[in-house]
């Protein structure tokens, strides 16, 4: 393998002086110096400097299969060689696309028999929302295009995925939401609960979207779109009450459910989709991430026979991109979905690494500072408090004790993001429980240490 030539601090200013980063402070992260990933096998990343790296991440949530994997990468060259690129577009298809969306097909939950592809998640999510309106304009009722979303919710950070979603911060710049799209609270037990129990907070916070759907009339309300769990909001895992709610309600209003499984899908949850894990039935799918593993973009929209045969036999759907069902892309993500299948890694993930990283995951509640540990498969999340009992808020702007568990993470060589006042994790499907136990160690040591500089630093009043 060809190893780095140039050294570290080159590296980092070459990337200062011209490399824009999504979602970070540029400035910040240019006085600091970005960590330069050079190389990856398994659930082990390694950086310039040598130092090897658990990736409890599974990069951007999307690594399900672990890095390296010498299948995908003969697979993607060998479709270079046959047909590296054809369009979909003017009545033209080919064998990648065809045969991934006959596989998605008879892999999705009930009828989910059809597929648009696209180059991601927000793409994604941009389809649905254009395929939704079209589909009640189709049906003579262009009036029903609203669709309802979830504060703290995630859809992407283009014009459509960022409005779907309810991350303020997103809001806040470039004029979004744009017109026709609304929030509704979302299921957080822990955060905005209260004294009600879990159970009860989740028919309360399901029942917001009746309330809001009556507020706005049926007539004109298209769709509710929402993760299964919420995994950039901080990985937050509804109350068993919420998603049979959510449907009863979609179903009686005549709305479509649209369930965004862009990090939920292909075994994160412990089962194909999340929506299996929770027993909900979705109209359209958005899928992304895991599909091809990250090792190249791809998203997809699995949409039902009924929006399907409606949009199909309407007027031309004017919508689509350059690379919706790139070859190559739907080569690696056949291949892809085959180690997952043939190599049982949901199976095992479910069956053995999902138990074990659940007993000690949740063991970590016993830490002073951790009020609440949560996990589904193998996505979980910690609430960071100063008091358990109260479900108390640190005395600093939120994120700030979050941030500094992260960043102690990072220095002892784990990947683990936070969310605010959360720590999260989503490691690839394919971790051992000898690195179950690396990767608890590194993460309870870390809290350790967030600990003891809050506590330095006053903000565990």
């Amino acid at each position: 393998m060809r190893e780095n030539q140039l050294p570290t601090a080159e590296l980092q200013a070459l990337d200062a002086a011209h490399h824009m980063h999504p979602f970070t402070d540029g400035a910040a992260l240019n006085r600091k110096g970005a960590r330069i990933i050079t190389r990856a096998k398994g659930v082990w990343l390694t950086d310039s400097e040598g130092e090897e790296i658990l990736d409890g991440m599974a990069g951007l949530w999307c690594v399900n299969v672990g890095y390296g994997r010498e299948e995908l990468a003969e697979v993607a060259a060998a479709q270079m060689r046959d047909l590296a690129f054809y369009n979909t577009f003017f009545q033209t298809s080919h064998p990648p696309a065809i045969k991934l969306a006959k596989r998605l097909a008879d892999l999705a939950p009930g009828p989910l028999n059809h597929v648009f592809f696209n180059g991601s998640g927000s793409d994604s999510n941009d389809t649905n929302l254009r395929m939704v309106r079209h589909y009640w304009a189709a049906l003579g009722k262009p009036e029903k295009s609203v669709v309802i979303s979830r504060w703290n919710g995630y859809h992407g950070s283009t014009m459509g995925g960022g409005s779907l979603g309810g991350m303020k911060g997103i809001h806040a710049q470039g004029g979004l939401p744009i017109p026709g799209i609304t929030h509704i609270d979302q299921p957080d037990w822990w955060s905005e609960g209260g004294d009600m129990a879990p159970e009860e907070f989740g028919l309360a916070r399901a029942r917001l979207l009746e309330r809001k759907i009556l507020e706005i009339g049926a007539d004109k309300v298209a769709a509710f779109i929402a993760e299964p769990v919420q995994g950039a909001g901080g990985v937050i895992i509804p109350p068993a009450t919420y998603w049979p709610e959510i449907q009863r309600i979609c179903r009686e209003y005549g709305i479509l459910l649209i369930v965004d499984e862009v990090i939920t899908g292909f075994g994160r949850t412990g089962n194909w989709f999340g929506s299996e894990t929770f027993g909900i039935q979705p109209d359209i799918m958005t899928c992304a991430k895991g599909l091809t593993s990250g090792y190249i973009p791809m998203g997809a929209s699995l949409v039902s026979d009924q929006i399907a045969e409606v949009i199909n036999n309407a007027d031309e759907f004017a919508h689509g991109y350059t690379y919706s069902g790139h070859p190559v892309a739907a080569a690696v993500a056949l291949e892809n979905l085959r180690l997952l299948d043939e190599e049982g890694i949901i199976d095992r993930a479910r069956a053995e690494i999902a138990p074990y990283l659940k007993a000690q995951w949740e063991a970590l509640a016993d830490h002073p500072m951790v009020g609440e540990a949560k996990i589904v498969g193998l996505m979980g999340s910690i609430a960071l408090t100063p008091d358990k009992a109260a479900r108390a808020k640190f005395a600093a702007k939120e994120g700030t004790v979050g941030y500094i568990c992260r960043e102690r993470c990072f220095a002892n060589n784990l990947i683990m993001r936070h969310v605010g006042d959360r720590m999260i994790i989503s490691p690839p499907l394919v971790i051992s429980k000898d690195e179950v136990d690396i990767l608890i160690a590194r993460a309870r040591k870390s809290l350790d240490e967030g600990h003891a500089k809050a506590k330095a630093e006053g903000l565990m009043a």
